[in-house]
């Protein structure tokens, strides 16, 4: 019998080896994942919760600031005098000549008082003279009474009504058109950058986290756009009137790359961006600034965001990447909050534009088709689910993705609406 090699025997051992390593590598690899992909959940949930605290805390003061305009208004009908009595009824009594708020029980109890110190004199033979003092005496008791009977007056209560219901609507009247809407385009980047737990994030060097990244992305491509607009349309006559220093500055300012780490980091530029935006407002203020409410004005506007729209939706309803490939679950999760930070940022902006263009709207009888867009932009941006799902259409688990398309193609199509009704 041949004897068996030694090269034969060795083989054995080297693919058991090799075995043994492969299988504790992957199981590894899926434990590092599996670890970081918690890790990144938490920091979502805690980023969440410390959104959650903020609103806590600014809706705390509003509500405790009417607690005292409440309070005071049960004590009202308290301090009012009583009804005068009715035509026909018996005069009032000579010693009340010249009053002003008669009390019922002082005037019940007098007649009968000044008749007894009347009478006595008449008994000792005395003059009438000391008939005085009795009404002295009630006058007297008509100061003490009075006090009590009069509570603080009822113009207080009306004085601080009239206060406080111009606090909220009187800076409203008074801002000029713009300003309401340079705020809107202002808000939703800056909370990004300077609000958000763990600020931005696609240009981390180490990505944790994934759906706030995608998020702020969409908020950063409706604020380009919508920067844009503003300075090439919405400040300008025409073609022929010279573009705003600031808002070209701000517009340059929001091209950089939001990935790029350094040279420069996007942050500074962005927050270069937003302080161009607060001296176009400040001029806008001091009525040295542009913002036209024309047609023509808002309708390139609205088309920019119709675009965007529909590439979300795209991305929300296709089933294969452009090379073939399967959308899978870390793509849907991608899609998902990119398309959800674009509605958030997208009707936060319109909800401006609705008060600024009032009148455009009213006229072109428009208003109602905003609203309709801006109420299914804010119907995208509330959804907030644990886990981007990607099950089939008809599956068991969820297809996140199809839910958000629903209300982004509504939105998308009240914007179609808007633009063709302004145009005729």
């Amino acid at each position: 019998m041949a004897e068996p090699s030694k090269n034969n025997g060795a083989s054995p051992g080297r693919k058991g080896f090799t075995a043994f390593f492969l299988k504790r590598a992957i199981f590894a690899v899926v434990i590092i994942a599996a670890f970081l992909y918690a890790l990144s959940l938490g920091i979502e949930q805690l980023g969440k919760w410390q959104d959650w605290k903020q609103r806590d805390s600014a809706t705390e003061p509003a509500a405790l600031a009417l607690k005292p305009a409440q309070e005071p208004a049960p004590a009202v009908p308290a301090t009012l005098p009583p009804p005068p009595p009715p035509p026909g009824s018996a005069a009032p009594s000579p010693s009340h000549a010249g009053e002003s708020n008669p009390v019922p029980d002082i005037t019940v109890e007098r007649p009968a008082d000044a008749h007894a110190l009347t009478k006595a004199p008449a008994e000792d033979s005395r003059p009438m003279a000391p008939a005085e003092p009795p009404k002295a005496q009630a006058s007297a008791a008509q100061a003490t009474a009075a006090p009590i009977a009069i509570a603080p007056p009822a113009p207080e209560v009306k004085k601080q009504e009239d206060t406080h219901a111009p606090k909220s609507t009187q800076p409203e009247e008074k801002r000029p058109l713009g300003v309401a809407f340079v705020d809107a385009v202002i808000a939703p980047l800056d909370y990004e950058l300077n609000q958000r737990f763990y600020g931005w994030r696609p240009n981390d060097i180490i990505n944790v986290t994934d759906n706030v990244n995608q998020f702020q992305l969409g908020v950063l491509e409706v604020t380009r756009r919508t920067v844009v607009q503003l300075a090439e349309r919405i400040s300008r006559t025409g073609y022929n009137d010279a573009f705003d220093r600031n808002l070209e500055n701000a517009m340059n300012f929001l091209m950089i790359k939001a990935d790029s780490y350094w040279f420069p980091s996007p942050e500074s530029k962005y927050k270069e961006s937003l302080a161009e935006l607060e001296l176009y407002k400040k001029k806008l203020l001091a009525d040295k600034a542009s913002f036209h409410i024309r047609t023509d004005n808002i309708i390139p506007l609205l088309s920019a965001y119709e675009d965007l729209l529909g590439s979300c939706d795209e991305n929300l309803v296709k089933l294969k990447e452009p090379d073939g490939s399967k959308v899978g679950y870390f793509k849907a999760d991608n899609y998902f909050y990119y398309a959800k930070g674009v509605a958030s940022a997208m009707a936060t902006i319109l909800e401006a534009a609705q008060r600024d263009f009032a009148v455009t709207l009213e006229n072109r009888r428009a208003a109602e088709l905003m609203h309709h867009a801006i109420t299914y932009c804010r119907m995208a941006a509330s959804m907030e689910p644990w886990i981007v799902t990607n099950g089939s259409l008809d599956g068991i688990l969820a297809n996140h993705r199809a839910h958000l398309a629903a209300p982004m193609s509504h939105a998308r199509y009240y914007m179609g609406q808007l633009i063709k009704t302004l145009s005729t």
